[in-house]
């Protein structure tokens, strides 16, 4: 019996690229389902992260086309790792294999047939890494690899150059499924989950319409939540620091008295100022860094709903159930 394949596709703004690449995806759908690779039960689902365009009423028409299509919306905006865990979630009960990817249309739906060839031969996790990222800028591409070393050297699992685009399979999901944190950072979840994994390469090409909406402030946010989710690196940074800072204060202490005793004593006030400064401005880096861990543990304690669903829609969905997850 062929396996139900679920294309998870957030989507936040997207009117502009979703009837350009729908017609790319459904394409891989039906002939993926012509070859009897997947079952005609297969589906591409959308979920619209609470746009303010028309995106959630194209996923509509195109739901009505075909059956191939279904969406489910948020009640608003919460992110792209919680709009792409709904989606995930939504799907486990009804397919065998999920992949997700963007709706932009950069993640080559070729590298599909590899992933779906992988899965055949026991890999429950089969992840999409860039080739190489010559359609990033220069700052982009020098950032995202230092980030990639960054996380390493801090001690988190993750894929260098892997983004979203990934194929996990049922059981995994159930597994996921048991990982409760509201602070998503799924690059750095989905390693942990275990089971047999691999990957398979692929070139990421230019965006086919519209503009991104994954500005540098979401970004560098995403970026600080992978760091401080998966390590506590920082604190035990900032705990040496600490130990070094008083072991040079004792022996500044020492130098001090000696100086005083042998009446060589000099007052300066540009070097009481500027350890002054120096001293202030790392105790309040210091602060603020386990500010960060500490805020996450508030929000943690909240269990509050990572997502919350209003309305489905597709063959194999109702018009409106509101869903808490």
């Amino acid at each position: 019996m062929a396996m139900i394949l679920y294309l998870v596709i957030p989507c936040f703004n997207e009117e502009e690229v979703l009837p350009v690449t729908s017609s790319i995806f459904l394409e891989k759908i039906l002939d993926l389902v012509d070859k009897k690779v997947i079952s005609d039960k297969s589906r591409i689902l959308y979920i619209d992260d609470g746009s303010k365009d028309h995106t959630w009423q194209i996923i509509q028409r195109l739901a009505k086309k075909d059956r191939h299509f279904a969406g489910i919306r948020q009640t608003r905006n919460r992110g792209h790792q919680n709009s792409l865990l709904a989606g995930l979630m939504e799907a486990r009960n009804k397919c065998d294999i999920t992949i997700s990817l963007d709706c932009d249309g950069q993640d080559d739906i070729n590298a599909v047939d590899e992933m779906i060839a992988a899965y055949k031969d026991g890999c429950d996790i089969v992840y999409g890494v860039r080739n190489n990222r010559d359609s990033d800028s220069f700052f982009k591409r020098s950032t995202a690899e230092t980030y990639y070393k960054v996380l390493r050297w801090m001690g988190v699992e993750v894929v260098y150059n892997h983004a979203d685009y990934r194929l996990i399979s049922n059981r995994a999901l159930e597994v996921l499924a048991q990982y409760k944190e509201v602070n998503l950072y799924l690059r750095g979840m989905i390693p942990l989950v275990g089971f047999k994994s691999t990957s398979v390469s692929y070139e990421r090409k230019e965006r086919r319409a519209g503009k991104t909406h994954y500005s540098l402030k979401k970004m560098l946010s995403l970026a600080l939540n992978g760091i401080t989710s998966f390590s506590i690196k920082p604190i035990r940074i900032i705990t040496i620091f600490g130990m070094s800072a008083a072991l040079l204060g004792f022996i500044g202490v020492v130098w001090a008295v000696i100086r005083h005793f042998t009446g060589t004593t000099v007052w300066g006030w540009s070097s009481i100022i500027c350890i002054m400064c120096f001293m202030g401005g790392m105790q309040m880096l210091s602060i603020g860094v386990i500010g960060e861990y500490i805020g996450k543990i508030y929000l943690e304690t909240k269990h509050r709903p990572r997502y919350s669903i209003m309305e489905r829609t597709g063959e194999d969905y109702e018009k409106t159930i509101y869903t808490d997850y």
